[in-house]
């Protein structure tokens, strides 16, 4: 098969180590294209339900394609979401062509886009929208206090926050809440001059153009790959809500490289490249 080129792939809310995740159709959908730039955005391994008895061999293999992509040039962003949170050491430090961030703004043939997993205004006692207005410090302010939020959740023997959850459990006001998210995300984006807005967490693929009397944005929701199997893709200056079910692929088929190799070895594959870069900039 004829891998497609992208300038930048984006998926979230796989939730690897779950049963309700479609890896082996996520796996055939990476083997199909060939991206400059892939993000993860948020939710791709669910720490939160994680069980040591069940990772299967094609979920382990959805993360072997990441790591063989990384070592053969595509630049791989993880945007840490609140299923797969990791230490703030692991926040923003690099692994070869692999980064670690919790927001990431990019420039795009000239506007700016911002892409970040959703879950910062999952605060139910704290306006999320406000917070964030008050740019780069409100937003890591906001991430704080989610974490916080959390942490108290957690000693009350309570689960944690998640408006992906609160939408499953009642249909009734879904919908409103989903708009709320989707009204907050869009104002914090305009206010802080975004021309792309780039989120998941709600499970909500979706991509939309907005105009108010303050601006204009692009709102775009990458879905997620244990119900609607939905990525976004970016090529000639345009973003596309790719669907699985709709866009069909051909038959499965694994890369022969990725066959032949196991996870320590394609990561190390990507620490030699990093030291050999490293080793030209005089940095060893």
């Amino acid at each position: 098969m004829k891998k497609r080129k992208l300038d930048i792939a984006l998926i979230s809310d796989v939730h690897l180590g779950t049963y309700d995740c479609y890896a082996d159709e996520l796996l055939a959908y990476l083997c199909s294209i060939q991206p400059k730039t892939l993000i993860l955005n948020g939710d791709i391994v669910d720490i939160w339900q994680f069980k040591k008895s069940y990772f299967p061999a094609s979920h382990l293999n959805v993360i072997k394609k990441i790591v063989s992509m990384a070592s053969k040039g595509t630049e791989v962003y993880y945007i840490m979401g609140n299923h797969d949170h990791a230490p703030k050491t692991l926040a923003n430090i690099s692994l070869g062509n692999i980064k670690f961030c919790r927001k990431l703004v990019l420039d795009l043939h000239g506007k700016k886009a911002w892409f970040f997993h959703g879950d910062v205004f999952d605060i139910p006692w704290i306006n999320g929208r406000w917070m964030a207005k008050l740019g780069s410090f409100g937003f890591s302010l906001l991430i704080n206090c989610n974490k916080l939020n959390n942490w108290f959740l957690k000693n009350l023997k309570k689960e944690k926050y998640s408006l992906a959850n609160k939408i499953k459990d009642n249909e009734e006001w879904s919908e409103k809440y989903i708009s709320n998210f989707e009204e907050t995300v869009i104002d914090v984006a305009i206010e802080n001059h975004y021309d792309y807005v780039v989120c998941g967490h709600i499970h909500q693929p979706k991509k939309k153009n907005v105009e108010t009397p303050k601006g204009s944005t692009t709102y775009l929701n990458s879905g997620d790959w244990v119900e609607n199997l939905t990525a976004l893709e970016y090529s000639l200056k345009r973003w596309k809500l790719y669907q699985y079910k709709n866009d069909k692929l051909s038959p499965f088929f694994m890369d022969e490289a990725l066959k032949q190799m196991n996870i320590n070895e394609l990561i190390a594959s990507i620490s030699n490249k990093a030291e050999k870069e490293d080793n030209k900039k005089g940095l060893i």
